[in-house]
């Protein structure tokens, strides 16, 4: 549950700034015309929709498991999470595109950039606040594996996609900062419409990542090559094993992952004897990795097969 409430913590705080900020930057883009500036209000207020589809796909997550869904709702998240990508894709890097065309087609220049500065500034100061308690929550959860590494292997997108997001985020308001002074300084509002563009093409590269990363939980990623092969050196440790085939997995949630088993025992082994030790090795892969909520073990031993199925209850 701790898991959870941090990331809530992270959405919420990411829906906050983002509403603040594309309210401040609309009023600024009504008063001064700036594409840029359009642009990041449009950033804005698709990322503050994003948290909200967020914490709906968090929410139906949790829901149990039941007749319909045995094995929960937990890739609700996932789902919603490529809704969001796709957002991001189509309405936040097209539209800025789009209006950054626009703009370089029939440009104006911006006659006071005083709105504008006033709030990038605040948009900066609130977005790195969001930015920080994402990578908060992303480096307790990393521990020693590099940044760019752990990112890509991160399986909660309530997570990554709000620290993508406001990363993103951060470099949009640099570069529409950097439009509106030299647009302003040079007396050129091409480079208004210019800089709209690379926010719009900034937004479709992190969709791109976030569409990426989404696909490959939605159609059932495993975990990775290093934790497959700790858990084949766990079930060798037990003396009552004699062969262990490889794991097969599926996440069905950041927290939830489901494990399948093909082992081997000693052949002098009775049946009691078998049960006891798929008892044990459940316990040391569950002690190890709580993530495997569910875990399944077809034991072969004697000539005969027992299949040792276990399924714990949630802990969400």
């Amino acid at each position: 549950m701790a898991g959870k409430s941090s990331s809530k913590l992270v959405i919420y705080g990411a829906i906050g700034a983002n509403i603040a900020i594309a309210i401040a930057k609309f009023v600024a883009t009504y008063f001064t015309g700036s594409s840029a500036m359009l642009s990041e209000g449009i950033h804005s207020l698709v990322d503050s929709g994003n948290g909200f589809l967020l914490l709906y796909g968090l929410h139906q997550s949790l829901k149990p498991a039941s007749l319909e869904f045995p094995f929960g709702r937990s890739k609700e998240l996932y789902f919603w999470s490529l809704i969001v990508a796709v957002l991001v894709f189509s309405v936040g890097g097209g539209m800025s595109i789009y209006e950054g065309i626009e703009h370089l087609r029939e440009p104006a220049p911006i006659t006071d950039p005083t709105w504008n500065y006033w709030v990038l500034g605040l948009g900066i100061l609130f977005e790195g606040t969001s930015f920080l308690i994402a990578l908060r929550e992303f480096n307790s959860s990393r521990g020693v594996v590099g940044f760019w590494t752990s990112l890509r292997r991160s399986k909660d997108p309530s997570v990554f996609a709000i620290l993508m997001e406001d990363f993103a985020a951060l470099i949009g308001l640099a570069i529409a900062l950097l439009g509106v002074y030299f647009g302003h300084a040079l007396n050129n509002p091409y480079l208004d419409g210019a800089a709209s563009i690379c926010i719009g093409l900034l937004l479709v590269c992190v969709a791109v990542f976030l569409i990426r990363e989404t696909k490959g939980l939605l159609i059932g990623e495993g975990v990775d090559r290093d934790t497959l092969n700790d858990l084949q050196q766990i079930a060798r440790q037990h003396d009552a094993v004699d062969q262990v085939r490889p794991p097969l997995t599926s996440y069905l949630g950041p927290e939830d992952v489901i494990l399948a088993l093909d082992v081997q025992f000693r052949r002098d082994l009775n049946a009691v004897e078998v049960e006891q030790a798929i008892d044990d090795l459940q316990d040391d892969i569950r002690e190890k990795y709580p993530e495997f909520k569910r875990i399944f073990i077809e034991a072969k031993s004697l000539g005969q097969k027992h299949r040792a199925t276990e399924i714990s209850g949630s802990s969400q």
